[in-house]
């Protein structure tokens, strides 16, 4: 059964998680993040996903800004920063995060080309809208969902159902992108086929549902979808 949508992952498949501690180091408010910001922001991810998946195990959602605010503060902790005005900096700067360099021209390719284009995200509505825009990528997507639909946080099948529900597609004839190996793991046992973004050159993850793509950025996707 052929393809005929493509659902993506928002934070470090479309968009940069390390932008906003990267672009914050080089603001003037940003000094003490000068040769630290790197670390602040591995440190800022991980909780965060962390936080995600303990509060969807014990059923204490939160939304998507709130497990962000946490992380950051542990993350700033963790690097000895107590700085109200750069945490209020890096908070508006992770809302608005950058798209990677390749993403508007590969999603306009697969939009022209005539594929249905969505994303599937922790993130809530509003930063999601909101990082949409800022990139200019207003119109290229059928739907944008949020886990805040279900009030759960991915690997969560319900979260992957969304799509089913409201594009009205099989998961047979969607292709399911991401950065991170537990989603691409999640969205495989779901019955998406699946394309893991591998950034960093990492080891595929030990679990169940290993992708069947493997692309180094979005420039590679459409070789698998021929």
């Amino acid at each position: 059964m052929s393809v005929t949508t493509l659902v993506f992952d928002a934070y470090g498949t479309l968009f940069d998680v390390a932008g906003a501690a990267r672009l914050a180091s080089g603001d003037p408010a940003g000094a003490a993040l000068a040769g630290r910001w790197p670390r602040l922001a591995d440190d800022w991810r991980r909780k965060q996903l962390e936080y995600t998946w303990q509060r969807a195990m014990t059923g204490c959602h939160v939304p998507f800004d709130r497990v962000t605010a946490d992380a950051l503060d542990w993350a700033m902790e963790a690097q000895g920063i107590a700085d109200p005005a750069l945490r209020d900096l890096l908070m508006s700067l992770y809302a608005r995060l950058p798209c990677f360099a390749e993403v508007p021209e590969v999603l306009a390719r697969l939009k022209a080309t005539g594929y249905r284009l969505a994303i599937l995200s922790n993130g809530t509505p509003a930063w999601l809208d909101g990082m949409v825009a800022a990139s200019g990528l207003a119109g290229v997507f059928d739907a944008v969902l949020s886990v805040e639909a279900v009030r759960l946080y991915k690997p969560a099948w319900q979260v992957y159902d969304l799509v089913q529900k409201r594009l009205h597609v099989a998961p047979q004839r969607v292709l399911f992108v991401s950065a991170n190996g537990w989603d691409i793991a999640g969205a495989g046992r779901f019955g998406f086929a699946t394309a893991w973004v591998n950034r960093a050159d990492a080891p595929v993850d030990r679990l169940p549902h290993r992708p069947v793509h493997v692309v180094k950025s979005l420039a590679e996707l459409p070789r698998c979808l021929t």
